[in-house]
C-alpha cells in the first residue's frame, strides 16, 4: 500500500528541491483528520488522498498542488477548518483547498437547473486557478478506479458524469492520458458488453498482425536512419472507447476501421519533424485529406504534432504522429507540463489558457446557467478546424462549425452584423460546413441583427448564446411595441382623451414603475384590455356611454391591429393547421409565451379560450396588391374516376398561378375519388379564383375549402 515515504520518493524524482517536511506535515494532518473514516472498500480513508497525490506526481505537479490533494477532503468531511489550513500552509494552499471543497459539493447530474449552475461554478473555480480542476480530475480518476465498491445505480451516474464532463475537460486541459483512462473506466461501467467485444476483437487482430506491426516499425526506422536523424518509434493501439465512438460516428464495423494501430515518431527538433514528413511522403503515398499540421497551428489546448496517414507496406493504412519530445510531454501532461504557477491572478491564468476567455465570456453573456451548460457541455470539447480571416488571423472552431460561428468567434459585433460570407473568395451560404484552411470573409451590415433561426445553424456556444440573447431582447421590444399599440387603440376606442394624463399614476394602478414594463405586460397578455378599461374609469377618462362592467365581447370594441404576414415587428404565429390566407376574417389570441397566435374566426378551437375572452384581439389584414408570399389553403375535391381527370385539375390550378404544395388521395371507388390538395395562394381572392376554375371542370363534382 502507498505511504507518505513512497509519495515523497515519487516527487523527488522530478523535483529534488521539494519541501519534504511540508508534505509530511500535510500527510500527518490529513491522516489525523480522517483517522476514524473508512472507504467503501474497507481501506482507511487516508489511502484516497494519498492515491490522488500519487496520480498528480505522474504529471509532475508542484508541492502546493500535491499538498492540496492530501487535504482536499478535510474541510468538507472532517473537523479541520479552512482557517487552520491557512495558518499551517499559507494563503495559496488554503485557496486551492477551498476551491476543491466548493466544487467537491457539486453534483453535475442532479436537477437540470442545479446541474447547470454547478457546471458554471466548476468553470469559475477552474478560471481562478486551473490546478483546482487538475486535482479534481485526479480525485475523479481514483474514484473511477475504485467505483466497483459503489451500488450499481450510483456507478452509472458517476460514469455518465465522467464521460460527459470530466473526460472532455481533461482533453481541453491537454492531459491526454488522463482523459483516455477516464473514458475507458467509464465505458466499462456504462457499456461493459461493447467494451468486452472490442477487446476480444483487438486481441484477435493483435495475434494476427503482430508481425506486420514489427515490419512497419522496421521499415519506418530504416528510411529515417538513412537521413541520420535521432528518433524513436512507438507503436500504439487505439483504446476500446475511442474505437467504439468512431464506429458509431461513421456507422462502420471494427473490421472496416483503418487506423486501429498508429505510430508515433519522436525527434529532437521541429526541423526534424518536417524532414521526416518529407521522407515518409516520398517513400509511401499519403492518403488525401488526412494530413494535419498542428505544429504551425496548435490546437486550442496547445497540442502540437504532425498527423498523416500513409499507404504503407502491403497497402496497409498507417496513421503517423510526428512530434518533438517536448511536444510529446505536453501531449501527455497538458497544462501540467507548464508548471508555471508563480502568478496566481485570474488574468495570468487566462493568458496561459485563452480558451478560458471564451468560457467566461459565454458565462457573462448567457442569461442563465442552463444556457451556458447546454451550449458548452458537448460542443467545447470537439476536435477543431482552423480557418483564416482575409488578413491571415487563425480562428479555431469545432468540426462542423459554420461561417456564423466564425463571425462570432472573430468578434461578437461581427456576428451580430453578419449578412453573408465568402469562403475562399466565393459566395457561400452561412450554413455551409467549414473545412481546415478555409479563408472566410464576413459581409456585414450595421443595421442587421441575427435571426432566431441562426441558433439552430450555429454550433459554438459563443454564437448560440449571443443569438439567443439578442433575440430575447428583440422579442421583449416586440411585446412592448404590441402593448403600446393595444393601449393607444383602447385609449381611442374607450375614451375621449388623446393621451393618458398621468402615465406614472396609471402604471401604479398595475403595480408597475415604468411605461416600458406596462407595455411589455400588455403585449404579453398579462394585463388585459378589460382591466385597462377599468383603470381608465378610475382615472375618469372613460367615455360616458361606455359601461366598463359589461361583458367583454371580442367582436365589439376590439383592438384592430393591421397584419401583413410576418412582416410586422410583432411576434405572430399561425395556429397549427389553421390554413388562413390574407383576406380571411381572423382573431389573434394573446399568449404570454408565444406572442399572438392567429386563428380564423370560423375556428372551432377558439372555444377553448371562451373563458378568457379578454385575451382576444381582432386582427385585420393590411393587404397590398403586390403580395409575393404564398399561404397554404386546403381544398377537398370530389371528381369522376376517369382518365385525365387529375391532369385537368392540376392544369387548372397551374393556369390560375397557384402552386400545389401537397396532394393526397383520400378515397377511391369505381366511379369517384376524393382528393385533398394543399394550394399555395397569395390571398383570399386568389384562392376563390382557383376554386372557381376547378369547379368549371366537367369531371369535378364538388370543391370544398377545409379550414381545420
Amino acid at each position: 500500500m502507498l505511504n507518505e515515504n513512497l509519495l515523497i520518493d515519487s516527487i523527488t524524482k522530478y523535483n529534488p528541491a521539494t519541501n519534504k517536511d511540508l508534505i509530511n506535515r500535510a500527510f500527518v494532518i490529513a491522516e489525523i483528520a480522517h483517522q476514524n473514516q473508512k472507504r467503501r472498500s474497507g481501506d482507511p480513508y487516508i489511502s484516497h488522498p494519498l492515491e490522488v497525490a500519487k496520480i498528480l506526481t505522474e504529471y509532475r505537479l508542484d508541492d502546493a498542488t500535491i499538498i492540496t490533494a492530501l487535504l482536499h477532503d478535510t474541510i468538507e468531511d472532517t473537523k479541520l477548518t479552512l482557517k487552520e489550513v491557512r495558518g499551517e500552509f499559507g494563503e495559496e494552499i488554503a485557496s486551492l483547498v477551498d476551491g476543491l471543497t466548493k466544487i467537491g459539493k457539486l453534483d453535475l447530474f442532479t436537477k437540470e437547473a442545479e446541474q447547470a449552475e454547478n457546471f458554471r461554478k466548476l468553470i469559475l473555480a477552474m478560471s481562478n486557478d486551473v490546478r483546482v480542476l487538475i486535482v479534481k480530475l485526479a480525485d475523479r480518476l481514483h474514484n473511477m478506479r475504485t467505483i466497483n465498491f459503489l451500488p450499481e445505480e450510483k456507478q452509472q451516474i458517476i460514469a455518465k458524469e465522467t464521460i460527459e464532463v470530466y473526460a472532455p475537460l481533461s482533453g481541453r486541459l491537454g492531459i491526454h492520458s488522463l482523459k483516455e483512462e477516464l473514458e475507458e473506466l467509464a465505458f466499462d461501467v456504462i457499456n461493459p458488453k461493447a467494451r468486452k467485444i472490442i477487446l476480444e476483437k483487438l486481441l484477435s487482430i493483435s495475434s494476427d498482425s503482430g508481425e506486420l506491426i514489427d515490419s512497419i516499425k522496421a521499415d519506418l526506422s530504416k528510411e529515417i536512419k538513412k537521413n541520420k536523424i535521432n528518433f524513436t518509434v512507438e507503436g500504439r493501439e487505439k483504446k476500446p472507447f475511442s474505437i467504439w465512438r468512431k464506429m458509431n460516428r461513421k456507422s462502420i464495423s471494427l473490421e472496416q476501421l483503418s487506423d486501429i494501430y498508429g505510430f508515433r515518431i519522436i525527434v529532437n527538433s521541429i526541423d526534424d519533424c518536417y524532414r521526416i514528413i518529407g521522407i515518409v511522403h516520398q517513400k509511401w503515398n499519403a492518403i488525401p485529406g488526412r494530413f494535419k499540421d498542428y505544429i504551425s497551428t496548435p490546437k486550442i489546448n496547445d497540442y502540437q504534432s504532425i498527423h498523416t496517414t500513409i499507404l504503407g507496406p502491403d497497402n496497409n493504412r498507417i496513421e503517423l504522429q510526428i512530434r518533438t519530445s517536448s511536444m510529446n510531454d505536453l501531449a501527455e501532461r497538458g497544462v501540467a507540463a507548464h508548471r508555471n504557477y508563480k502568478d496566481k491572478s485570474i488574468e495570468n491564468e487566462r493568458q496561459n489558457y485563452p480558451w478560458l476567455d471564451d468560457l467566461l465570456e459565454m458565462l457573462e453573456q448567457g442569461e442563465s446557467s442552463q444556457d451556458f451548460f447546454e451550449s458548452t457541455k458537448l460542443e467545447l470539447f470537439q476536435d477543431q478546424v482552423f480557418c483564416f480571416t482575409p488578413k491571415g488571423r487563425i480562428i479555431a472552431l469545432p468540426i462542423g462549425a459554420t461561417p456564423i460561428d466564425f463571425a462570432f468567434e472573430v468578434h461578437t459585433d461581427v456576428g451580430m452584423k453578419c449578412i453573408g460570407c465568402r469562403v475562399n473568395g466565393l459566395n457561400s451560404p452561412l450554413y455551409a460546413e467549414l473545412d481546415n484552411g478555409d479563408e472566410i470573409e464576413i459581409i456585414t451590415d450595421d443595421k442587421s441583427l441575427p435571426p432566431m433561426a441562426w441558433e439552430k445553424i450555429a454550433l459554438t456556444g459563443k454564437a448560440k448564446i449571443a443569438i439567443r440573447r439578442i433575440n430575447k431582447e428583440k422579442i421583449k421590444n416586440q411585446y412592448s411595441e404590441l402593448g403600446k399599440q393595444i393601449l393607444d387603440k383602447l385609449l381611442k376606442s374607450s375614451t375621449d382623451a388623446k393621451k393618458i394624463p398621468n402615465m406614472k399614476d396609471f402604471c401604479k394602478k398595475f403595480g408597475l414603475k415604468s411605461s416600458a414594463d406596462l407595455y411589455s405586460k400588455i403585449g404579453r397578455g398579462e394585463i388585459t384590455p378589460e382591466s385597462i378599461r377599468k383603470a381608465f374609469l378610475k382615472m375618469k377618462i372613460i367615455k360616458a356611454n361606455d359601461d366598463p362592467n359589461s361583458a367583454f365581447d371580442p367582436t365589439i370594441n376590439a383592438v384592430s391591429i393591421p397584419v401583413r404576414g410576418f412582416d410586422k415587428n410583432i411576434p405572430f404565429k399561425f395556429a397549427d393547421n389553421s390554413r388562413v390566407v390574407p383576406g380571411d376574417k381572423i382573431f389573434g389570441v394573446i399568449d404570454g409565451e408565444e406572442g399572438i397566435t392567429i386563428y380564423s374566426k370560423q375556428s372551432k378551437n377558439l372555444v377553448k379560450y371562451s373563458e378568457n375572452a379578454a385575451s382576444f384581439i381582432d386582427l385585420t389584414w393590411d393587404i397590398e396588391n403586390n403580395l409575393t408570399e404564398r399561404y397554404i389553403a386546403r381544398v377537398m375535391i370530389d371528381c369522376k374516376n376517369e382518365v385525365g381527370a387529375l391532369a385537368k385539375i392540376t392544369r387548372a390550378i397551374g393556369l390560375s398561378n397557384a402552386n400545389i404544395e401537397n396532394l393526397k388521395l383520400v378515397s377511391r371507388s369505381r366511379d369517384f375519388y376524393k382528393l385533398d390538395i394543399d394550394i399555395g395562394v397569395f390571398h383570399l381572392s386568389h384562392l376563390n379564383l382557383v376554386i372557381s376554375s376547378i369547379r368549371k371542370i366537367a369531371v369535378v363534382h364538388r370543391v370544398i375549402r377545409i379550414m381545420e
